[in-house]
């Protein structure tokens, strides 16, 4: 007899939870309340390549492993030579290079850090504590979070050493973004037989098998479970398009502020009109900040990273992200104190915010595979 499983959620988590379910044979209805699939991996239509997520991969990890093996990573796009020019601001300047205790701290630190210190502490310990703050705003990239150095020294060292640590770079970027990834996924899941329902609102748990793959706030009002709950960070966004010019720099750190800067069109000349150039800059949002505030920070991100871009501005869009931007692990956590993916009865969590490893999108991947194989399990015998 087929196994029936249902998948609430058609962005990243539910359609590869629906993609494995329906790979080992199972016959798979996935709910998705809006009108289109991607969650916060699509993108806006349009000329402008613009996500409502993150857009890139690292590939050191089995996320990466599970999407490459099925083609849905294919077409990598890299920056020419002349275009991946980086920067560092330190002091309200732009730099080349980050501070030497910076340095110094990336290539000779340990292999792991305390779960129960955060970061700070730990850190100032060892490297002082300019340095300390200084590695906390670098990986604020990751953690979207204004004060990453409250968080889990392991967890942020850990960030740290996959971003930064000297070893060839894992960083990969797919042309067409993660919205190519999303519209693989779907086709894929198409035609390995997933029934797909958009607008489709599930305000009841069926009878099958089932997996929650939403933000635990939806999560929570489903399964009537408030202890559904996880840190996460907060920004605001700008993405901007403006006429190209020589000197505009693919990335740029904010060793300040923690705000970061980067190109969606250097790497992948289809996310801009020709003759443009397409940049997304974030600015963690500080606790009692207003959102207007931290986009006044932004801008000024936005003036020493692409000078005169208000004279060039082709295209701009702001935005904002609140407690929906990955786990984060405050100290005496890690990634297994998150949600469990397994809830009893035959319901099952995933996304970015669950007990499952990597940071952000990666957990979503991992998290779905996790919760997709133990949905195809139940009503088996136990395993003696």
């Amino acid at each position: 007899m087929t196994k029936k499983i249902v998948v609430v959620g058609g962005g990243l988590a539910g359609l590869v939870a629906a993609v494995v379910c329906a790979e080992a044979g199972a016959e798979v209805t996935l709910h998705e309340a809006h009108r289109t699939l991607g969650g916060r991996g699509r993108a806006i239509a349009g000329p402008y390549l613009v996500h409502e997520g993150a857009h890139v991969f690292y590939a050191d990890g089995p996320h990466w492993a599970w999407l490459r093996e099925r083609g849905l990573v294919d077409g990598l796009g890299r920056p020419a030579v002349r275009d991946y020019r980086m920067g560092f601001v330190r002091d309200g300047r732009m730099r080349l290079l980050p501070p030497a205790g910076f340095l110094r701290m990336m290539a000779t630190g340990p292999r792991t850090a305390p779960v129960e210190m955060d970061f700070h502490t730990w850190a100032s310990r060892s490297y002082g504590e300019r340095t300390a703050r200084v590695a906390a705003n670098a990986i604020s990239v990751v953690t979207y979070d204004a004060d990453t150095g409250r968080l889990s020294a392991a967890f942020v060292w850990d960030l740290l050493r996959r971003v930064f640590a000297p070893r060839p770079p894992a960083v990969r970027w797919v042309v067409g973004g993660w919205q190519a990834v999303i519209d693989r996924l779907a086709a894929r899941a198409r035609d390995l037989g997933v029934r797909v329902e958009l607008g489709s609102r599930v305000t009841a748990l069926p009878g099958e098998p089932t997996i929650v793959a939403t933000e635990l706030s939806s999560a929570r009002l489903l399964l009537g479970d408030d202890t559904l709950r996880w840190e996460s960070g907060d920004c605001v966004m700008l993405d901007l398009a403006v006429r190209s010019a020589r000197g505009d720099r693919f990335i740029c750190w904010d060793l300040d502020d923690g705000g970061f800067h980067e190109s969606y069109s250097m790497q992948d000349p289809t996310a801009a009109p020709q003759g443009e150039t397409l940049f997304q800059i974030d600015m963690p949002i500080r606790r009692g900040e207003s959102r207007a505030e931290a986009t006044r920070r932004v801008e000024a991100l936005a003036d020493l990273a692409v000078p005169g871009w208000r004279e060039r501005v082709t295209w701009r869009r702001s935005g904002a992200a609140r407690h929906r931007t990955g786990a984060l692990d405050l100290p005496g956590m890690t990634w297994r104190d998150r949600p469990a993916i397994d809830r009893g009865h035959g319901v099952f969590l995933a996304g970015d915010m669950v007990a499952a490893p990597g940071m952000r999108g990666e957990i979503s991947v991992n998290s779905a595979i996790t919760a997709a194989r133990h949905a195809l399990r139940v009503g088996e015998p136990a395993a003696r």
